[in-house]
């Protein structure tokens, strides 16, 4: 079996699961936003490890742009799914499945991890403390040593493709995104809303570190300003790193803690 992980990570958790699997599993292991040859990457693997965190029941805009702009290079792919949540998200490892035509790939595996929470300024998602956040870690690396003796022996589990997993992820992903089999948020969706929420409040000091982390180039410097473009994935990641606490969310309220990911 020719493994190539591929993940997206906002602020960590994602990576810490993904690398420790490729790690496992002497895999290579790319961020999606590494500059690679991904249509040639996929091509030469004959299974792909998705790994990305979970937003509302669903991936996040970034990792379905990824998917929808190299349908082709997986086409007769099989795939193992790894998603990264703080809540429970119902079938978040078989949403993103949703892009794909019938019969376009084989996944054979699909797992959950539960991690740290990174979302720093709704009130009631409190900052994990640094034993919990070693914990999570401890319990990623033995779900993780079970997954990659399950897949080396052939054994297929598919978390989240109950009816009862897509039930609940139905309930939350239709009002975060719309349409699971779009790539793009319906109008008037949550995720649509969140993604042009992003504000950037007084104590900026124009130090570009938002413009130079962001995934999605949603920050744009210009004559001592900087200006969030309405093209937000909702990873968190700026408001985690911006040294002034400054930038807000999809909920106009600053950090009051901020995460910088696992160890």
């Amino acid at each position: 079996m020719k493994i190539l992980t591929l993940y997206f990570s906002g602020t960590g958790n994602t990576r810490y699961v993904a690398q420790s699997f490729s790690q496992k599993m002497a895999a290579p292991c790319h961020s999606i936003e590494d500059a690679v040859n991904f249509a040639e990457a996929i091509a030469a693997a004959d299974t792909v490890a998705l790994c990305y965190p979970i937003y509302g029941s669903r991936a996040p805009f970034i990792m379905r742009q990824f998917v929808a702009q190299h349908l082709a290079a997986f086409a007769g792919k099989k795939l193992i799914i790894f998603v990264t949540q703080t809540l429970f998200s119902g079938d978040g490892a078989r949403a993103i499945t949703d892009l794909f035509p019938a019969n376009h790939v084989q996944v054979i595996y699909a797992e959950h991890f539960f991690m740290p929470n990174n979302i720093s300024n709704i009130f009631f998602l409190r900052k994990a403390s640094a034993a919990s956040i070693t914990r999570r870690a401890r319990r990623a690396d033995k779900k993780l040593d079970k997954v990659c003796r399950n897949i080396k022996e052939g054994i297929i589990k598919r978390r989240g493709f109950s009816a009862l997993s897509k039930l609940i992820g139905k309930l939350q992903g239709i009002p975060w995104q719309g349409n699971s089999r779009q790539v793009a948020a319906a109008k008037r969706s949550m995720e649509h809303r969140a993604m042009r929420k992003v504000k950037i409040g007084a104590g900026c000091t124009h130090c570009g570190i938002c413009v130079t982390c962001c995934p999605m180039r949603n920050f744009q410097a210009a004559q001592g300003t900087i200006t969030p473009l309405d093209n937000c994935t909702i990873c968190y990641r700026c408001i985690n790193r911006c040294p002034q606490k400054v930038i807000s969310v999809w909920f106009n309220a600053k950090p009051k803690w901020q995460y910088r990911g696992m160890k």
